[in-house]
C-alpha cells in the first residue's frame, strides 16, 4: 500500500506525480497510476533516444514536458528525504550499507543461475534467479540512475548534438579554407577530423581517394554529431582534382623538405589565409596519409609549408589532432569563438574569473569580517603570545584579501565562523 510521501503532485494538465509504494520490502517511488517506479522511467529514455524510450514507455500523459520533473527528482536524489529507493538503483546499495559483492550474496536465502548450475547460500530471506554470477558480479551494485537523469535532464533542456547530417543554426558563419585529406587510410579519422573542424568553425572537406571508400558509415559515428561535415564531403580521384579551383595552398609537414618555399608556424599561416580569404581567393590545406603524410611532390604544389612547434624528438601527429591544431587557430583569429557552447539557458562567459553574478565583497563587508573573525579567535585564546597579535592578523587579512571574496562569500564564511563558534541545527538548540 502507499504511504505519505514529501513529492507533490507534479506540474501539467495530464496530473502526473510520483507517489511511494511498499515493493519487496523497499519503498519505492513510483509514477502515479503505473507500475513504472522512476527508476524504470529514466533507464528507458537513458537507454535510446529519448522520444524513442517515451515511446516504448507509451504512459498516458508522459511526454517530454511531463518527463522533466521526474527526471529532476531523480537527479537531486529526492527520493532520500523520501526513504525510497527504486530496484537497480545504487542508492539502494548503499543504503544497506553492501559494500562487496560477498556482502551483496550473504544478504540472500540463495542465488541461482538460470540453467540451476550454480547456486548460491546467504542469510537473507530472499530468492533471486539470474542469468549469470558473471552478469551478476558486474551488476549487483547497481547504476547510478541519478546521474543518468542528470544527463537525460540535460538533454531535455538544452537539446543534443545534431546526428541527421543537418547544420546547427548559427553554424558556419565564417567561411574558411577547403580542409583537404590525401588518401586517408581510416574512416575513423576522417570522422574525427569532421568533429574537429565542427569545432572551429570550418565546414569544407575535401577527400582524395580515401583508402576506405565513400562514403563510410564509420566515418559519421565517429563524427559524433558533426556529421552535416562527413555528408557534404567531396570526393577527388586525384591530388590535383582537389586542388583545381584553389588560387593558395599550404601543406602541413612534421618532416623537413628540400623545397624552396615559405615555412609558415600554423599562427602565420591562418593570418596569410585569412588575409587571401577576405579577398575572395579559394584556399585550401593539405594533410597527409596517417602512415607517412605527404610526398614531397605534393608539397612542391603548394604555395607554402605549414610546421607546428613540436618537441624535436617526437613530431609526428594524429591526423585529426593536426586539423584540430590549425581548425583552432582559425576560429581564434576569427574572434567567433565561445568559451564553452552557448544554448538557450547558458550565456557566454569571458575569461578570468566568473563569480556566478555575485557582486565583489565591499571592503567594508569584507572588514565586517575580518572584525567577526578576530574576535571570536581572541575569546578562545588563539593570538597567544599576545605580542605577536598584530603580525597574526596582518597574515590573515592577506590571507583573505587574496580571496578576492564575492559578497556572497563573505557571508558564507561568516555562517562558518558563527557555526564553528555557536553549533548550527540541533546542536544549537541544545538537543
Amino acid at each position: 500500500m502507499p504511504f505519505a510521501s514529501s513529492v507533490a503532485c507534479f506540474m501539467s494538465a495530464n496530473s502526473l506525480s510520483i507517489t511511494i509504494d511498499q515493493r519487496g520490502g523497499h519503498a519505492v517511488p513510483m509514477l502515479a497510476g503505473t507500475d513504472k517506479s522512476v527508476g524504470d522511467i529514466v533507464t528507458a529514455v537513458h537507454a535510446e533516444p529519448l522520444n524513442d524510450g517515451l515511446l516504448r514507455l507509451s504512459i498516458p500523459g508522459l511526454d517530454r514536458t511531463t518527463l522533466e520533473p521526474l527526471l529532476a527528482y531523480c537527479a537531486a536524489q529526492q527520493c532520500a528525504a523520501d526513504q525510497a529507493s527504486c530496484p537497480g538503483c545504487r542508492r539502494r546499495t548503499m543504503q544497506a550499507g553492501l559494500q562487496t559483492f560477498d556482502d551483496f550474496v550473504a544478504q540472500h536465502r540463495s542465488i541461482v543461475t538460470a540453467d540451476g548450475h550454480v547456486h548460491l547460500s546467504g542469510a537473507g530471506s530472499n530468492v533471486l534467479t539470474v542469468s549469470s554470477l558473471d552478469q551478476l558480479s558486474k551488476t549487483w551494485a547497481g547504476e547510478e540512475l541519478w546521474f543518468q537523469a542528470r544527463r537525460v535532464l540535460r538533454k531535455l533542456r538544452y537539446g543534443i548534438r545534431n546526428t541527421q547530417g543537418k547544420r546547427p543554426d548559427g553554424a558556419m558563419r565564417d567561411a574558411g579554407p577547403a580542409i583537404i585529406l590525401v588518401e586517408p587510410q581510416l574512416a575513423d579519422n576522417i570522422g574525427m577530423v569532421g568533429r574537429a573542424m565542427a569545432n572551429f568553425g570550418l565546414s569544407e572537406l575535401r577527400l582524395v581517394k580515401p583508402r576506405d571508400g565513400w562514403p563510410n558509415e564509420k566515418a559519421r559515428i565517429a563524427a559524433s554529431g558533426a556529421t552535416f561535415i562527413i555528408d557534404d564531403a567531396q570526393w577527388y580521384p586525384d591530388f590535383d582534382a582537389a586542388l583545381a579551383d584553389c588560387s593558395y595552398v599550404v601543406a602541413t609537414t612534421a618532416r623537413q623538405r628540400d623545397l624552396a618555399k615559405p615555412v609558415l608556424t600554423p599562427e602565420q599561416a591562418v593570418a596569410e589565409l585569412r588575409q587571401r580569404t577576405a579577398h575572395g581567393q579559394r584556399c585550401g590545406i593539405v594533410f597527409g596519409r596517417e602512415r607517412n603524410g605527404l610526398e614531397t611532390s605534393e608539397i612542391a604544389r603548394a604555395d607554402a609549408i605549414v610546421m607546428a612547434p613540436v618537441d624535436k624528438t617526437f613530431a609526428s601527429l594524429n591526423l585529426a589532432q593536426s586539423v584540430l591544431l590549425i581548425a583552432y587557430e582559425w576560429m581564434k583569429q576569427s574572434g567567433l569563438g565561445s568559451l564553452g557552447r552557448v544554448t538557450t539557458y547558458e550565456t557566454a562567459i569571458a575569461a578570468g574569473m566568473n563569480n556566478r553574478g555575485f557582486a565583489p565583497a565591499t571592503k567594508a563587508e569584507v572588514q565586517g569580517f575580518f572584525d567577526h573573525l578576530e574576535a571570536e579567535l581572541a575569546e578562545r585564546g588563539f593570538f597567544n603570545p599576545p605580542e605577536k597579535r598584530p603580525t597574526m592578523v596582518q597574515n590573515l587579512r592577506s590571507m583573505f584579501t587574496r580571496m578576492e571574496a564575492t559578497q556572497q562569500e563573505v557571508r558564507t564564511l561568516r555562517g562558518i565562523v558563527k557555526a564553528l563558534v555557536h553549533g548550527k541545527g540541533s546542536r544549537q538548540r541544545g538537543q
